[in-house]
C-alpha cells in the first residue's frame, strides 16, 4: 500500500511541477479518508470486491463532478484512444468489413504486410493461427485483436478466395501500418484544391503540407480545408496546420488556467499556403484542435469560415499516466483565440448529461437551420486582428457565412433504411460478387461517376430485406422520393470499396451544401 502511495504522489508531483505549480495545497486528511474508505470496503464488506474496479470507480466519480471533458481511461481504453492519433499501429495491414459473420478484406494496405504476401480484396480470412474467426459469431474487436500484434511477429492466416477451391494459407509478418488522418485531397474546381481532414493526429501536419504541395503542382491557387465532423486531436497538429496559413509571429492560440500560467503559441511563418485564398468548412461537430485552426484563421482575417457554429470544446486536458497504463485526462486550462475569445461553450460542473444534450438543444431551438435563431452573446463581442470585423465569443467559432442544415432532404423511410444497416449490408454483398468486374470495367473514377448506374436488382434487394424486417415506405410517393437518395448512397458505397476515400468524398461533395457554398464564394471572388 505504501509503495503504491509513493508512486502515485511522485507522479502527481511530477505532473504539477511540469505545469509550473511547485507547491501543492494537498489536504492530507482527505487523502487518508479516501484510503480508509477503500480499506474498509475491501476488508469488511459482506461480499468480496474487485479492488482495481473499486479504485477506478472512485477516480471516475471524482472526475464526473468536474467539467465534461476531464476523464479516466483504463490501460486498454487508453491504448485504443491513442492509436488513431499516433499515426501507426502494428498489424497485418488490411481494410475489412464483416459480412454474414465473416471477415472480408475490402483492400490490403498498399505495400503493407498482407499485400506483400498476396492477399487480395475480396479474400475471406477464416482462421488466425488455426483458430476460427468465421462462423463463430466473433465480435469485430476480437477479430482485430487476433490480427494485430507487435511488429516482427508472425501470424498464419487461412483464407478462402472466390474461384479457388482450396483454402489458401499465408504467413504474414506484422509491421507498422500507417494511419492517415486526411480523408481526401484533390482539385475540386479549376485552380481550387480541396483537403478534408478527419482528425488531428501526429502525422496531420505533414499530410496537409504534402497535400498542399501536390495540389499546387496541379495548379491550385485557392484552397478549401474541410474540418466538418472533425473532433480535434493533438494540439501540436493544430499548430502545424495553422502554420501552413499564417505569417511569422501570428498568434495561433493561447491557454490559461487557475494553476497554469498563460502560454502563447505563434506561427513560424514557414507554411506552404500563406497567400492564396482560403476557405475553412465547419459544422456543429467541429471541435477542439479544429476550432483552434478555424479561430486563428478567422481572427487574423486570413480566410473565410463557412458552415455552422462549431462544437465549443475549448478545455485543455493534461494527460496524467498512472503506473498500470491507465490515464487521467485532467482539464487544466482554457483555449482562447487570438482575439481573446474562449472557445469553450458554457457548462455546469457535474451536469454532463445536460452538456451532452447541447447539440440536440441547438437543433430544437432552430439554430442549425436558421441564422435568425442563433443566439449571439452581446456581452462577448470581439474584433478580428486584421480588418477589425466583429466576431462573437460565448463558445465555439461562429462562421462568417452560415449554411443551414437541410432537414427536408431525407424521408423517414430512407433514414430507417440507414438505421437498420440494410443499405450497407446489401451493398457489401453486391460488391463482393462484382468487385473484379467493376474494377476491370472502371479503372478511373471519372468514368465510374459518369457511366455507372446502380442496378435495379441492388435497389430491390435493399427494399426487400428491409420489408422482411417491417421497414417499408408509408406510400408510393415516399418510395419515389427515397429512391434518388438511396441510389446515391449505394453508388458512394461502391466507390468507397472499388476506389478509396479520396474518390468517395469526390463523389459525396457533389451534394454537400457547405462545399457548394464554398465553391460559390470562391467563384464570386475570382
Amino acid at each position: 500500500m505504501k509503495k503504491h502511495n509513493i508512486i502515485f504522489f511522485l507522479i502527481l508531483l511530477s505532473a504539477l511541477r511540469a505545469v509550473g505549480q511547485e507547491t501543492v495545497e494537498l489536504d492530507v486528511a482527505q487523502v487518508r479518508k479516501l484510503q480508509m474508505a477503500q480499506m474498509a470496503v475491501t476488508g469488511l464488506y459482506v461480499d468480496s470486491v474487485n479492488q482495481e474496479k473499486l479504485c477506478e470507480d472512485a477516480i471516475r466519480g471524482m472526475l464526473d463532478k468536474l467539467d465534461p471533458h476531464s476523464s479516466y481511461t483504463n490501460a486498454e481504453e487508453t491504448r485504443k484512444l491513442s492509436e488513431p492519433l499516433e499515426g501507426n499501429f502494428d498489424g497485418i495491414g488490411v481494410q475489412f468489413n464483416v459480412l454474414e459473420d465473416t471477415l472480408v478484406v475490402i483492400q490490403p494496405v498498399r505495400k503493407g504486410p498482407s499485400e506483400r504476401v498476396g492477399i487480395l480484396a475480396g479474400d475471406r480470412i477464416v482462421r488466425v493461427d488455426g483458430q476460427p474467426i468465421a462462423g463463430v459469431k466473433m465480435d469485430r474487436n476480437d477479430m482485430m485483436k487476433r490480427l494485430r500484434g507487435p511488429k516482427g511477429t508472425k501470424v498464419l492466416l487461412d483464407v478462402v478466395r472466390r474461384s479457388v477451391n482450396d483454402t489458401l494459407h499465408f504467413l504474414v509478418v506484422r509491421d507498422k501500418i500507417p494511419v492517415n488522418t486526411m480523408d481526401a485531397a484533390y482539385i475540386i474546381a479549376p485552380k481550387v484544391g480541396y483537403i478534408r481532414l478527419d482528425r488531428f493526429g501526429a502525422t496531420s501536419g505533414k499530410e496537409v503540407s504534402d497535400a498542399i504541395k501536390m495540389l499546387e503542382k496541379q495548379g491550385m491557387k485557392s484552397l478549401i480545408l474541410d474540418l466538418t465532423m472533425n473532433g480535434g486531436g493533438y494540439l501540436e497538429a493544430a499548430f502545424d496546420i495553422a502554420d501552413q496559413f499564417l505569417g511569422k509571429g501570428d498568434l495561433v492560440v493561447y491557454t490559461e488556467g487557475r494553476a497554469v500560467p498563460r502560454q502563447t503559441y505563434e506561427a513560424k511563418g514557414n507554411g506552404g499556403f500563406r497567400k492564396g485564398r482560403l476557405v475553412i468548412l465547419v459544422d456543429e461537430y467541429t471541435a477542439s484542435a479544429a476550432e483552434i485552426v478555424s479561430g486563428a484563421v478567422q481572427d487574423h482575417d486570413r480566410g473565410i469560415i463557412i458552415g455552422r457554429r462549431t462544437f465549443g470544446k475549448g478545455l485543455v486536458q493534461r494527460p496524467i499516466p498512472l503506473p498500470d497504463g491507465s490515464m487521467i485526462r485532467l482539464t487544466t486550462a482554457h483555449y482562447y483565440t487570438p482575439s481573446g475569445r474562449c472557445i469553450q461553450k458554457p457548462y455546469v460542473k457535474g451536469q454532463k448529461q445536460d452538456y451532452d444534450m447541447d447539440l440536440l438543444n441547438r437543433y430544437n431551438h432552430g439554430e442549425l437551420v436558421s441564422l435568425d435563431s442563433i443566439r449571439l452573446d452581446s456581452t462577448k463581442v470581439y474584433r478580428t486582428l486584421g480588418k477589425g470585423r466583429t466576431v462573437y465569443g460565448g463558445g465555439g467559432i461562429m462562421p462568417d457565412i452560415f449554411v443551414p442544415l437541410d432537414t427536408t432532404t431525407y424521408t423517414k423511410y430512407y433514414l430507417a433504411l440507414r438505421r437498420g444497416n440494410f443499405i450497407t449490408e446489401q451493398s457489401l454483398k453486391y460488391i463482393d460478387l462484382h468487385r473484379a468486374e467493376l474494377r476491370a470495367k472502371y479503372p478511373e473514377i471519372g468514368g465510374f461517376i459518369a457511366d455507372y448506374e446502380v442496378p435495379q436488382e441492388l435497389v430491390d434487394s435493399v427494399i426487400a430485406v428491409a420489408g422482411r424486417k417491417s421497414v417499408a415506405p408509408a406510400d408510393s410517393a415516399e418510395l419515389e422520393k427515397t429512391l434518388p437518395d438511396l441510389r446515391f448512397l449505394l453508388k458512394s458505397l461502391v466507390i468507397y470499396d472499388i476506389f478509396d476515400r479520396n474518390e468517395y468524398f469526390m463523389f459525396l461533395n457533389r451534394r454537400n451544401d457547405i462545399v457548394r457554398r464554398a465553391l460559390k464564394e470562391l467563384e464570386a471572388d475570382a
